[in-house]
């Protein structure tokens, strides 16, 4: 007798919440699908969205508390609030690579466990830190770098559901995933404030007479990481397939096409989390309002700041379920020009600014004026990136499969163990080009604080043209390796190019 429980969904066959392992996985089966397998893969996507979504909020839980930190005592420069909001995101991405080797080693289920249950030492650090005005910045750096353990979970979470679901509906289920997540940071940037009474909700909540308690958004976090842990340990499962050790993982760097998708992904995902990441404080230093603010008047950062990262979460899924359609790198490709267009026009808005606006009142309600297109070019970037990371997450299972099919014949055994192999590649490779993409989640911040520029306002709008240049070589990347060869292979370049169920890139 194994401690692994032998689960077959054949026929009307239902599965047991309670069973820890499933032996027998065979999700491109249509009748294994219809007959439970969909089930229980849905009931597993929507376990790992929550526990992923807590784990975002927390990773992103400093991209908002720093805007506040003034205000509650603590003197720190501009540099060291943007090296604040950067370090979780560092520290996620490094994390990403053994979290994506986790999954195959102990179960997705039971490192889902682990994963949410880990997320209360960052909560309880933060609860301490912010409740001490004596705390030093090097403990805050500290407490910040243990959020990014709420970074990992994302590869982990990814690597997990990319093995529950068929190729036709692994876009649209990596999407919602994803989505589920990244709704996290929005939702930690809107409800923190009205949390820890800095702000109210658009007069429907008025803000705290009592001050600012950010010790009030660890509380409430720390409570929700209870429940996804003892959700994950009663009703997710792990795939006794899904198995494969760091060293097999590890073989699908030797693959051009992890480094190229890199690139890509820091484009989009990383724009989409350091941007995020960044949005509290450049509204707060590039449209002046005083700190600290009369609540409720003028721009006020916690009103605004959550769009973002909500509007490209929402359109994840749709960047996904559009690319399952009609082609991942076609899609991305899309985005991407999207993304360089939309930055333009956050520059050009920019360079209509005075810089140091605090010298004048009347310099500063000019500048605020501008306020309102700044937010739709800014907005309409994140919609791209959220389309963009769909689609480029739907690209990597795509690319592997495609490889298979142009080696091998259809219905052979060597095309079916192949698929297989595609499957296992595709889920380290999510893992790996996510750790990578969310290094953007840490550069970003870190361009828009450069010390050698004399005002925010320069050093945000050099920083936005040196990430276009960047968008450009995405697209050329995108066009030149998927677009140009994937056209190339269904004209006749393969062995078997001409087969009509070739997957599309």
């Amino acid at each position: 007798m194994t401690s692994k429980t032998s689960t077959r969904l054949a026929g009307q066959q239902r599965p047991h919440r309670t069973r820890r392992w499933i032996e027998d996985w065979r999700p491109e089966d249509p009748e294994f699908w219809a007959n439970g397998g969909s089930r229980v893969a849905w009931r597993n996507l929507g376990w790992s969205v929550f526990a992923e979504h807590l784990g975002f909020s927390i990773w992103m839980i400093w991209s908002v508390s720093a805007a506040f930190l003034t205000q509650v005592g603590f003197g720190f420069s501009t540099q060291q609030l943007f090296l604040l909001v950067a370090i979780p995101s560092l520290v996620g991405a490094l994390l990403r690579l053994p979290y994506t080797f986790a999954v195959p080693k102990f179960g997705g289920r039971n490192f889902t466990v682990f994963s949410a249950s880990a997320l209360l030492v960052p909560t309880a650090g933060y609860a301490l830190a912010v409740t001490n005005s004596g705390t030093p910045f090097w403990a805050f750096c500290v407490i910040a770098a243990f959020a990014g353990l709420g970074g990992g979970n994302f590869a982990s979470s990814m690597t997990n559901i990319n093995f529950f679901f068929p190729s036709s509906k692994k876009g649209a289920a990596l999407g919602l995933n994803a989505a589920g997540g990244n709704l996290g940071v929005s939702l930690i940037q809107f409800l923190l404030p009205i949390m820890v009474g800095g702000a109210g909700m658009f007069g429907l909540v008025q803000a705290s007479s009592e001050g600012i308690h950010l010790e009030r958004a660890a509380y409430v976090y720390a409570a929700l990481c209870l429940v996804a842990t003892f959700a994950a340990w009663r009703w997710m499962d792990n795939l006794a397939g899904a198995k494969s050790s760091p060293r097999e993982q590890l073989r699908v760097v030797r693959s051009k096409h992890i480094w190229i998708m890199s690139l890509i992904y820091i484009g989009t995902f990383g724009s989409f989390m350091g941007y995020a990441s960044a949005m509290p404080l450049l509204i707060k230093l590039n449209f002046w309002v005083p700190d600290p603010a009369p609540l409720g008047t003028g721009i006020y950062f916690a009103y605004y700041a959550f769009l973002g990262a909500g509007i490209g979460s929402l359109t994840r899924p749709f960047g996904g379920w559009l690319a399952d359609r009609v082609g991942g790198a076609r899609v991305t490709l899309g985005a991407i020009l999207g993304i360089v267009i939309f930055t333009l026009g956050v520059v050009w808005t920019l360079g209509q600014l005075s810089p140091n606006p605090e010298q004048t009142a009347s310099i500063a309600a000019d500048n605020q004026s501008w306020f309102p297109l700044f937010l739709t070019f800014f907005l309409l970037i994140f919609a791209c990136t959220g389309i963009g990371n769909g689609s480029a997450y739907t690209m990597i299972p795509a690319i592997f499969r495609r490889e298979v099919e142009l080696e091998t014949e259809p219905g052979s055994p060597e095309r079916e163990f192949g698929l297989v192999e595609a499957t296992k590649k595709s889920s380290a490779a999510l893992g790996l080009i996510g750790a990578m993409g969310a290094l953007g989640g840490f550069l970003i911040p870190l361009a828009f604080s450069a010390p050698w520029v004399d005002n925010a306002l320069s050093a945000t709008k050099g920083a936005l043209l040196g990430f276009v240049v960047y968008y450009l070589l995405c697209a050329a990347l995108c066009v030149g390796f998927y677009i140009r060869q994937s056209g190339a292979s269904a004209n006749g370049s393969g062995a078997h190019a001409s087969e009509r169920a070739l997957t599309r890139i």
